[in-house]
Order: structure tokens, then C-alpha cells, then sequence
């Protein structure tokens, strides 16, 4: 395990398009959650100790905002060769397991990764109406073995400035996980951690 930090894509950028299958086979694209006020793209996996580490906290954080019109979906991208417990059928047992409240999308090319710049699990980034992205970082301060809860201050507090018509603050501190498994030639030029 590496630790890795976001990289902190450019505020104001647009969301990226994606299509991707879902846990039960069904695609899954930018494009349905244009009704949503805040859209959250999550990049997560199963086996990153800092995703087990926050997931039921960040589960009971979606249950609480979904009805306020705020849509969330989860992307997995790592490289199933040397991680195949984040492969389909292990996202749709941990699916199954944690009833995840949003969809479990498996990205196999990686090009959402690529395109959203994610470098870790968990790495979040929120995207205002317009589909801009307004906060991007940490969900909060909790890491494994540090005092910190797992409250979902960070996000929770863009999210509420967003649904009041606000904009979040630009104090924004990266997320903090494992690196992205990239396959082997796939790996960007903007990643940290080029072997």
C-alpha cells in the first residue's frame, strides 16, 4: 500500500462523462443524475484499508443527503490483475453486503480514473448543478489509527454550502488512501507514483 494524496483537480472543471456497469450489469452514465442538485463522484475500492475505514460512516452519510436531491455513485479502477478482490463480482458481494446505497460502477478501461484525475481510494469529488466540480478532497480528517471519527465533516459541509446556494470553501484538504492500481501502461503522466 501507497499512501497517496488527490491531486486536487482545478475547481471549476466539468464533470467528465462516463458509462460504466453497475454491480448488477447495468450501465451507469453521467447522464442519469442530471436531475441531482450535487452530484458526488466516488473513486473507492474493496480491499483499501482507508475505504473499509471510513464505508459506514460515508453509507450513513448518503443515506442522509440522497432525499435532499443530492446523488452519489462509487467508481472502482483498479487494476484486477494484481487486485482482483475489487473485480466485479467482489463489488457486488460487498453490494450486497453493506446495501450500498448508490451505484458500484466497475471502471475496466480505467478512463474514468484517468479522466477525473483520481489518484486514491477514497478520493471524492462534488459537482455543483451545472456539473462543476466545487469540492474535491477528503471526506474528513479520520485515517486509520487516528482519533478522528469518521463524521464526514469535509464533505458534509461543501454538500449543505452547495444545496444553500453557496459556494464551498476553498480551503480544501486532499484525500488520503491507497494509490490507484493502474495497469501496467495505462498509468498517467500526472501520477505521483510512476515506477
Amino acid at each position: 500500500m501507497v499512501r497517496t494524496e488527490s491531486t486536487m483537480l482545478a475547481l471549476g472543471t466539468r464533470a467528465a462523462d462516463f458509462a460504466l456497469p453497475d454491480t448488477n450489469g447495468r450501465t451507469v452514465a453521467l447522464a442519469d443524475f442530471a436531475g441531482a442538485k450535487v452530484l458526488v463522484v466516488m473513486f473507492l475500492s474493496n480491499h483499501c484499508p482507508f475505504v473499509q475505514h471510513i464505508l459506514d460512516g460515508l453509507i450513513a452519510l448518503v443515506r442522509e443527503l440522497q432525499p435532499r436531491g443530492v446523488a452519489f455513485v462509487g467508481i472502482a479502477s483498479n487494476d484486477v490483475g494484481t487486485h482482483p478482490q475489487d473485480g466485479p463480482s467482489e463489488m457486488a458481494a460487498l453490494a450486497r453486503a453493506k446495501a450500498l446505497p448508490y451505484p458500484y460502477l466497475f471502471d475496466a478501461e480505467q478512463s474514468a480514473a484517468r479522466a477525473y484525475r483520481a489518484a486514491c481510494t477514497p478520493d471524492f469529488f462534488v459537482y455543483d448543478a451545472d456539473r462543476k466540480l466545487a469540492y474535491r478532497g477528503q471526506l474528513d480528517a479520520s485515517r486509520p489509527g487516528n482519533p478522528h471519527p469518521v463524521d464526514g465533516a469535509d464533505l458534509r459541509a461543501a454538500i449543505e454550502a452547495l444545496l444553500d446556494g453557496r459556494a464551498p470553501s476553498q480551503q480544501q484538504r486532499p484525500s488520503m488512501g491507497c494509490n490507484i492500481k493502474w495497469t501496467p501502461g495505462r498509468e498517467p503522466e500526472w501520477f505521483p507514483h510512476r515506477a
